[in-house]
């Protein structure tokens, strides 16, 4: 057999030979400056200095037979140099430096540069030394054919006339510039010149800059070179600022009238910035009316700028406007827009309703979204201005809030928090009626932007305004709070996929929890949270559980998370799911923080338990590892005591107070509930004596009857509709001992130990359940009838008395109807 040689593979043509023979060529360059950067013998032996030679002498030998990187090194040095040995210093090794600056590369020049500036810094001369020695050498270099160097040595000089007294500054530096500005020198010189007579104006006083100075700006505002004219312009702003308000109107602005109408854009664009800047030297009442006037009309005209058709203009000719003109026009009211807080201040925020809000009006609903976008970000400036009239604004933020643009939506909810609040608690003028005009409009807004919000792609603004959410406790009712905003948020952290919107919902829940002022609500919202999140079918809800219950553990007391969520925490040590498992370890110090001794004893010892049972039963590698580090931590942790301890005095103090709260909502909820009771009595109290009377004269079991009958919200009697009575115990669903998950029945557990009897043990004695005080408003129902006197557990318990009762009655009609049957059986046969 012979070996196939494949001949096609390879083009052997002369051409392509060549393209071969280039290629090993190009090999061969990349490895030649391998060679090159290597240094002979004869090039170290040029860089090698002695050892011996001292630090100056070393300085002087770099400087006059070393290279430019040596001479470059020991001027970096010199700022060292000078604070060792000062004297030798400028006397040897300074006249070295200035030799060699003339001739230096612009490395060297700009090390030099700052090294000269950082002498200065540190003081290691006296003034008068330095400008002695190292002046002249700053002011040779000034004109460097190097922008850059120039710049640099600039830059030190206007920092060396700072510390230089006036005499040295008028002879070394003043009088040579009038020279040096005229329109004979070059433009870097005239540049140079522009920037040292704006340094010069806070050295003199203002007759000696009247003098010697502004004949120089008035030349130089006047250069024919455009660069020169706009350098002078942006030092205006130093002038005026040096020779005072009278001299500036009468000789710097008639300069900066003219640098205004120049024909360089950028002239233009510096006369007015430093026109804008020096507005803060003149009184508002420089304005006449008639320039007040129309000063303001000017704006108004720009803010609607491309939005309204002018005066013989047709369709036609709006048609003929360019995509650049529309542009231009965006970028005008834009920046009306930017500037309104400004406008506010100049009208005088009082006449902002009439001078001001139909401009404010246009521009919220302008059809472009920067201009909006703008208007969104500057809208607690303008708030805040207006304080007491903020309420004329609140349509506008209703606009914004329901804006197309997720954009302008972003910008807004920035601030979204103190607006609201100064929307809802404004100044003493806005009175309470417009406050509360404003809320019915503002919560279907807020609604409406979550969800537009949450039907975008775009998370962040999503989480952005549901952290911002967590303000509305201050801003809307309790009740309003629970039924538009409360139960959403659990939606959101049950169906959305992103963990960061899911946890700035979880953590918003927690602070409308901890604000809400009806236990009953409040009892609801944490049966939904064990049982949707903590015993959810999906992992996920799980995990969220525990992001949750740490939102608890921080805006809630010790005592309120070890009543309610300690021991469901607890149960995902059994969780099927590992990651779980794993991030419980992770929470459990935290979680054993919350314990306090000896009153939470047992639940330390249900921690410990399901702690020995991760150790002994977990086949999960990770977490095994993760529960073994987390007991060593649990081992180093001590639990508080109940009462207070010196180490742990700050942490107790804050849990107490958080606990004095929640005490106060429950108070304060008993003490409406009894407002309203004493407002029923008052009204039909003959009614209820009269009825006290009758129910007194009645045995106990036409008592029980009657209580067994009595619906919440039928006072009456039991004719009412059974379609009023149904809504009536929706709209009153309560917790009762139903409500829970039967294994934390410490959650119906109440403050007041009769009222934990239960509600099935008081059936058999019907005398002592009208005894029964239940604090609780888990265990009763808010009866909307005149004679609301009698508590019962809940509406559910009622429901499912009303059908154990009917079952018992069809049993035993049934159980009576099959003994009859029986019984004729027997007599046929």
């Amino acid at each position: 057999m012979h070996p196939i040689i494949f001949f096609s593979k390879m083009d052997f043509s002369q051409s392509n030979l060549f393209g071969y023979i280039e290629d090993l060529q190009e090999l061969t360059i990349i490895e030649r400056p391998v060679r090159r950067s290597l240094k002979t013998p004869e090039e170290i032996e040029r860089l090698t200095v002695d050892e011996e030679l001292s630090d100056i002498e070393r300085a002087v030998y770099l400087l006059s037979s070393g290279q430019d990187v040596q001479g470059t090194s020991v001027v970096a040095n010199l700022p060292a140099l000078m604070r060792q040995n000062p004297a030798e210093t400028l006397r040897r090794v300074l006249p070295k430096i200035r030799e060699v600056l003339h001739v230096a590369g612009v490395e060297m020049q700009l090390t030099a540069a700052v090294s000269f500036l950082t002498v200065l810094q540190e003081e290691s001369v006296s003034i008068h030394t330095y400008s002695h020695s190292f002046l002249h050498i700053i002011l040779q270099n000034l004109e460097h054919r190097d922008a850059g160097v120039s710049n640099a040595w600039l830059e030190t000089l206007l920092a060396v006339i700072e510390a230089l007294p006036k005499e040295t500054i008028r002879h070394e530096i003043l009088n040579p510039l009038v020279s040096k500005a005229q329109l004979s020198q070059t433009l870097q010189s005239r540049l140079v010149s522009c920037k040292i007579m704006g340094k010069l104006a806070n050295k003199f006083e203002a007759h000696i800059i009247k003098r010697e100075i502004l004949p120089l700006v008035k030349s130089l505002c006047q250069d024919v070179e455009y660069e020169v004219r706009t350098c002078m312009c942006r030092q205006l702003e130093h002038i005026a600022k040096g020779i005072g308000t009278e001299l500036t109107k009468t000789v710097v602005l008639p300069e900066l009238v003219e640098l205004a109408r120049d024909e360089g854009s950028s002239v233009r664009l510096a006369a007015f910035e430093t026109l804008v800047n020096l507005l803060d030297m003149f009184d508002a009442g420089i304005f006449t009316p008639e320039q007040h006037l129309r000063f303001l009309e000017f704006y108004k005209k720009l803010s609607t700028l491309g939005l309204q058709q002018e005066n013989g203009h047709n369709d036609n000719q709006l048609q003929l406007q360019t995509l650049e003109q529309e542009k231009k026009y965006i970028s005008v009211r834009k920046n009306c827009a930017y500037n309104f807080p400004a406008m506010i201040v100049f009208v005088d925020p009082k006449n902002f309703h009439l001078e001001l809000y139909s401009i404010f009006f246009c521009l919220c609903h302008d059809p472009e979204v920067p201009v909006r976008y703008t208007m969104a970000i500057s809208f607690y400036e303008v708030a805040k201005l207006l304080n007491s009239g903020v309420y004329t604004i609140h349509k506008e933020l209703v606009t914004l809030l329901q804006d197309e643009s997720l954009e302008v939506l972003d910008a807004l909810v920035g601030h979204l928090p103190e607006i609201l609040e100064l929307m809802t608690n404004g100044g003493e003028n806005s009175g309470s009626e417009s406050k509360l005009l404003s809320i019915p409009d503002l919560i279907p807004a807020l609604t409406t932007a979550e969800q537009r919000a949450a039907t975008s792609l775009k998370w962040r603004t999503h989480e952005k305004l549901l952290q911002k959410y967590a303000c509305l406790p201050h801003i809307i009712p309790s009740d309003q709070i629970y039924y538009r905003f409360l139960h959403r948020m659990l939606t959101i952290i049950l169906t959305n996929n992103v963990l960061p919107v899911q946890k700035a919902a979880a953590r918003t829940l927690c602070v409308y929890l901890r604000y809400n002022r009806k236990q009953e609500q409040r009892h609801e919202v944490i049966q939904k949270l064990i049982e949707q999140l903590g015993q959810g079918k999906s992992y996920w809800n799980r995990l969220r559980f525990l992001d949750t219950c740490e939102f608890i553990m921080e805006l809630f007391s010790k005592s309120f998370f070890c009543k309610y969520f300690f021991l469901p925490v607890l149960e995902l040590t059994h969780d099927p799911v590992a990651n779980v498992r794993m991030k419980l370890c992770y929470l459990l110090p935290k979680v054993k923080s919350t314990l306090k001794i000896p009153t939470d004893k047992h639940l330390l010892q249900q921690l410990e338990l399901c702690i020995r049972k991760l150790l002994c039963q977990e086949k999960d590698k990770d977490v095994l590892t993760i529960v073994k580090r987390t007991v060593l931590e649990l081992d180093r942790m001590e639990i508080s005591v109940d009462a207070f301890q010196k180490r742990f005095y700050e942490n107790d103090l804050l849990d107490q107070e958080k606990e004095r709260q929640e005490h106060l909502l429950l108070e304060m909820e008993q003490l409406e509930k009894e407002k309203q009771q004493n407002e029923g009595r008052s009204t039909n109290i003959n009614d209820k004596m009269f009825e006290k009377k009758r129910r007194d004269s009645k045995t106990s079991s036409v008592l029980g009857k009657s209580i067994t009958l009595s619906v919440p919200g039928s006072s009456s009697s039991t004719s009412a509709g059974k379609e009023d009575k149904k809504s009536k115990l929706v709209r009153s669903q309560s917790f009762s001992t139903q409500a829970l998950h039967p294994k934390y029945s410490n959650i119906d557990k109440c403050p007041n130990k009769s009222s934990a009897t239960g509600y099935t043990s008081s059936v058999s004695g019907m005398g002592k359940s009208c005894m029964l005080s239940f604090s609780d408003d888990s265990f009763r129902t808010h009866s909307t009838g005149n004679s609301g006197n009698v508590a019962f557990p809940s509406s559910c318990s009622s429901r499912n008395l009303f059908n154990s009762a009917d079952q018992k009655n069809n049993g035993n009609k049934e159980s009576q109807s099959r003994k009859m049957s029986i019984k004729n059986r027997k007599s046929n046969s």
